[in-house]
């Protein structure tokens, strides 16, 4: 866990510090935001910022956001001071900590964090079988090609991974190569310096550089266009980078992990992945068993989001019913995890009485979806709904199923786009000719596509 904090949390700094570090965390400050800014361009990565809320907080959410860091912030002031609470919650902060510091409260700050990267909850065979394999090969610095469907877990593995490795105390660095357009994955990945195009104000640590001594998680490298699949693949060979506008190579030790939802043979037969750079990623390969091939992890998984949910939102933690459970085993989880978490999410904020009954659990496509022998529709209802479809364009249609599935999905793009059946990039696209048109389009949430 690094911490990065701005300013000195009204003459609280050191306190504050000393019970970062006492759970664990790497703590470094600075003045004000542009050195906070500056030293996120110079490779100095933080999990989490925290803030006096005497600074610009919209100013610092609004460029993180502009220059693609994604790091949570936490406002910190006074404890009176509500009214500043308030703005510093509305202009972007996750959460407001009053000062002088509570230490079980920072404290639980930083284990949200660390567990929202590092949890691997699972009673499976299946998963037993991923994890065993995953320890044997994590002391090594062999790459690494993780496979499988959407939200599976692919980035949790990959934390494991790196948690167990011999570089365990260097960074792990995450770049998601489906959710940042082509022409900026280049400046992300390798790094730039001042003026080498129009909007580099300054210059930028890659993120190869930042995992120096680390790992790299490269996710979705399948999305990665054929030009940069090539300049990956000599970094990979030669272990050193070019930033744009450079003029010599920045050697750099990492180890690379990568991700894909793809069959990678099947698109390196059809030219769009260069099977060179397939087999340099694939040394070892793993993949993560969809959700409906590991039914017995559903009640641990579960019961771990209900009681994540419940906490967030300060509700009492209710347990699943027998007729809630059989529910959960019935559905076929196309979302995978991921699906699951969002559903529990909806579910805790849903559930009332004593236990969590099959009634507060809503699942895409219900009813027909959540039994294995869905029941047919009778003529009326197939009448009705093609009635309903009749006089409609195919892209209003289109349009309507698309916004449906994301509102389903809390806004998580990537989940929405898997069950649509079309990649992020198709998505992404579809929202921003959307969003041009004026309609209101979900947002994503902080830190996910």
């Amino acid at each position: 866990m690094r911490l990065l904090i701005i300013g000195d949390l009204y003459g609280q700094i050191g306190a504050a510090s000393a019970i970062a570090r006492s759970r664990g965390a790497k703590v470094a400050h600075v003045a004000d935001i542009e050195a906070a800014m500056n030293a996120l361009r110079d490779g100095q990565g933080a999990d989490l910022i925290m803030v006096e809320v005497r600074e610009d907080i919209e100013k610092l959410v609004t460029m993180l956001m502009r220059e693609r860091f994604n790091i949570p912030v936490i406002a910190c002031g006074v404890q009176n001071d509500k009214d500043a609470a308030v703005k510093a919650i509305k202009s972007g902060a996750k959460e407001y900590i009053p000062l002088p510091p509570n230490e079980e409260l920072i404290a639980a700050v930083l284990e949200a964090i660390t567990e929202e990267t590092q949890s691997v909850i699972f009673a499976s065979a299946a998963m037993a079988k991923v994890i065993g394999l995953a320890d044997q090969i994590a002391p090594s610095d062999a790459s690494i090609l993780i496979t499988g469907e959407s939200g599976t877990g692919k980035e949790v593995i990959a934390r494991y991974i790196h948690k167990k490795s011999k570089r365990a105390k260097g960074q792990m660095i995450t770049v998601n190569c489906a959710a940042i357009p082509e022409n900026l994955l280049e400046s992300e990945l390798f790094g730039h310096e001042k003026g080498a195009f129009t909007g580099a104000v300054a210059r930028r640590i890659g993120k190869f550089e930042e995992a120096d001594g680390g790992t790299i998680l490269l996710d979705e490298i399948s999305e990665m266009d054929l030009r940069l699949q090539a300049k990956l693949l000599r970094v990979l060979q030669e272990r050193e980078v070019d930033r744009i506008g450079g003029n010599k190579p920045v050697k750099v030790n990492i180890r690379v992990l990568a991700t894909s939802n793809r069959d990678m043979l099947d698109i390196v037969k059809k030219g769009t992945f260069r099977e060179d750079l397939y087999f340099r990623l694939n040394v070892i390969s793993l993949n993560m068993p969809s959700l409906r091939d590991r039914r017995e992890d559903i009640k641990p998984l579960g019961e771990h989001f209900i009681e994540k949910y419940s906490k967030a939102n300060g509700i009492a933690v209710r347990r699943l019913s027998e007729d809630a459970l059989a529910k959960l085993a019935q559905y076929q989880w196309p979302g995978n995890v991921r699906e699951l978490e969002n559903t529990m999410h909806r579910t805790v904020l849903l559930a009332t009485g004593k236990n969590i009954e099959p009634d507060a659990i809503l699942l895409q496509g219900q009813p027909s979806l959540v039994s294995n022998n869905p029941q047919p529709e009778t003529n009326n209802e197939q009448r009705a709904t093609s009635n309903a479809l009749v006089g409609r364009t195919v892209d209003s249609v289109e349009q309507e199923l698309i916004l449906d599935t994301l509102n389903h999905c809390l806004g998580n793009r990537t989940h929405a786009a898997n069950i649509l059946g079309i990649s992020i990039r198709t998505l992404r696209n579809k929202l921003k000719q959307y969003g041009e048109q004026g309609m209101a389009v979900p947002p994503a949430p902080t830190g996910t596509e």
